[in-house]
């Protein structure tokens, strides 16, 4: 099924519960209407709305000021998906328009994905070579306020928005570290999500730092240009996903499908048909079959764990770092008439192995510890609570369990080095005793997330799009600014 069917499909299937936010009937059925089973009024708590309508004119007769209508709708409306999970929410034409700039990779802002929760802007991670990672933004950094005003006092996180070349002030709590300001400049952010290098002769190094609508393609020329230094073919691939938040998941099943022969790269299942998908590699392998390391750490999260999850299932790369964020959900992004939208979880993923990663992330193969000497100057002081089974309200995973520790972030070139020894000598880091890597004692719980629309290569059973076909909808682990 084509793209377009698929999406027009979904808001179909949808459409009902939208619908219903923009007129509801002004009478209950009688009891005499051979339909009434079907009504609306046996799919909307009407008791429940009557409440809601009693509570609203209250406010507006009684609150001890005057209220905006529609400031105190939007509210409400936000109230609706507020305790769902973290990932569903209520966007605002401003927000809309730019979740849409992601899949692009060009704004103006500052180069930094976040998550927004308990009055707060969470940093997964700064974007490379952005005034975000130059400022020293690092993840798990808690943004609580910006030019002075307090995150829960801010209209969305707009004011991180702005002209290329004026400034933000960012007050950062880091840790135990007393709050402290941060001046950044922002920029026309034009996100370079592939580079490359040569690690030793015949060894290649590729890193992705986000997907988007480009990243596929800028992927396969690196692979080009990469062999050709090699003479026509590569040793192998160290393939870093380090801190990578997800985006398309278009660009991970292409680039998954680039380095897979055959075999499944993700699937997704939702309480709707049309939410179920299942994505397939085509024959054409760009590596010609070299060894592949996969470097994932506690930043890696969303489409990265998609890919990761891909080729550990297909045996096609070992998987060396730390436990991943553990985002499997899935967001449908719903255009409302107004020009906002709604993001809501439709659906789970599921690896090529049937394995849901939510709230679990992935288990490296070899799991490496941070550096000692970056611990201080790179690393977050709180890690303990950066995945996605800490963040409240987050949806139950198969796999879940309590106590189990979170991944770390995982900085500096220690590890590509510790990466290229794994390629090399594949297990020669879990027989070394040094504390930089320690074996994982039972195979990978690995993992999946979010789409935005099928991979024209992929072979969809049907699948989770967002409702515009036109607009491609990143998901990231929530918001890039």
């Amino acid at each position: 099924m084509r793209v377009a069917g698929l999406a027009a499909a979904l808001l179909f299937a949808l459409s009902p519960a939208v619908g219903l936010a923009q007129s509801v009937p002004d009478k209950t059925p009688g009891a005499d209407d051979p339909d009434a089973k079907e009504s609306v009024t046996s799919r909307v708590p009407l008791e429940e709305i009557r409440r809601f309508v009693a509570v609203y004119n209250a406010v507006r007769a009684a609150y001890v000021d005057p209220v905006d209508d529609r400031k105190l709708m939007q509210s409400a409306v936000r109230g609706l998906l507020l305790d769902l999970d973290p990932h569903s929410t209520y966007f605002d034409k401003a927000d809309a328009e730019a979740f849409d700039e992601q899949a692009t990779g060009a704004y103006e802002g500052i180069g930094v994905e976040l998550l927004q929760q308990d009055g707060v802007l969470k940093v997964v991670s700064p974007i490379d070579d952005t005034p975000a990672a130059r400022a020293g933004l690092r993840a798990n950094d808690l943004i609580v306020a910006i030019d002075g005003k307090p995150i829960d006092a801010i209209e969305a996180m707009e004011p991180l928005r702005g002209p290329a070349g004026s400034q933000v002030v960012l007050t950062i709590e880091r840790g135990e570290e007393k709050p402290f300001d941060v001046t950044v400049t922002r920029e026309t952010i034009r996100v370079t999500s592939v580079r490359s290098r040569m690690l030793e002769p015949g060894y290649a190094y590729v890193r992705i730092s986000t997907f988007q609508a480009d990243t596929g393609a800028d992927f396969q020329k690196h692979i080009a240009q990469l062999q050709a230094q090699a003479g026509g073919k590569l040793k192998g691939l160290v393939l870093d996903l380090r801190s990578n938040p997800g985006g398309l998941l278009t660009a991970a099943v292409q680039v998954a499908d680039d380095l897979l022969e055959q075999g499944g790269i993700v699937s997704t299942r939702g309480r709707i048909s049309v939410s179920d998908a299942k994505f397939e590699a085509t024959p054409g392998d760009l590596m010609k079959g070299a060894p592949v390391v996969a470097l994932v750490d506690a930043g890696s999260a969303s489409a990265s764990e998609v890919l990761a999850g891909a080729l550990h299932d297909n045996r096609r790369a070992r998987i060396v770092g730390s436990r991943t964020f553990g985002k499997g959900s899935v967001q449908t992004v719903l255009p409302l008439d107004n020009g906002d939208s709604v993001k809501l979880t439709t659906a789970r993923y599921y690896t090529p192995s049937g394995r849901s990663i939510q709230a679990t992330g992935i288990v490296p193969d070899v799991e490496l510890a941070p550096d000692p000497a970056n611990a201080t100057r790179d690393m977050p002081a709180a890690l303990a609570d950066f995945s996605e089974a800490k963040l409240p309200g987050h949806l139950r995973g198969d796999d879940e369990a309590s106590g189990v520790a979170s991944g770390v972030v995982l900085p500096g070139d220690g590890p590509i080095q510790s990466a290229l020894r794994e390629l090399k000598q594949p297990g020669s880091l879990a027989a070394r005793p040094a504390a930089a890597a320690k074996p994982e004692a039972k195979a990978p719980s690995v993992g999946v997330t979010v789409p935005a629309k099928p991979e024209a290569k992929a072979q969809p059973a049907g699948a989770t799009v967002p409702a515009k076909p036109e607009d491609a909808k990143p998901e990231t682990v929530d918001s890039d600014k």
